[in-house]
């Protein structure tokens, strides 16, 4: 046996962590360029609710009620302004003496999405944070 030049009969124990960086850069980017697309450009075609979950009606549950026309109708009276909803609601809490009110919310199918959020704005402002989407169980045949 020769003579070793410039080394030792010593092994190197510690890993080789550079593969390991380059694979976790490698799948890092192909993360980074998946993400986006995944989260854009996907068409919703929302579901009908056939397989709603039934609920027991809660005792500290109102209803609002949003009529074709956009009228809103709250304990049966119709609400001429619809800033004045979170006072009613409020007034409703009051009178059930209720720390954590849920509302339920009743909307005509052919009612414009934004006068639903408008509805739902103002109940968020009476400091509902529970509102439920209240829909008709679907018969499955269209």
């Amino acid at each position: 046996m020769g003579a070793q030049v410039g080394g030792s009969n010593e092994l190197n124990s510690e890993p080789n962590v550079v593969p390991l960086c380059d694979i976790l850069l490698v799948l890092l980017i192909i993360f980074m360029v998946v993400t986006p697309m995944v989260q854009k450009g996907v068409n919703v075609t929302l579901p009908e609710a056939i397989n709603a979950i039934d609920q027991p009606e809660a005792e500290n549950m109102l209803t609002v009620y949003v009529q074709k026309d956009g009228s809103v109708m709250f304990n049966e009276k119709k609400v001429l302004n619809i800033e004045k909803l979170p006072a009613l609601i409020e007034e409703q809490m009051e009178e059930k003496k209720i720390q954590e009110m849920k509302v339920g919310l009743k909307a005509d199918i052919e009612l414009k999405y934004g006068r639903i959020q408008e509805v739902m704005n103002e109940i968020k402002n009476a400091g509902i944070e529970v509102i439920g989407l209240l829909v008709e169980r679907g018969t499955g045949s269209n």
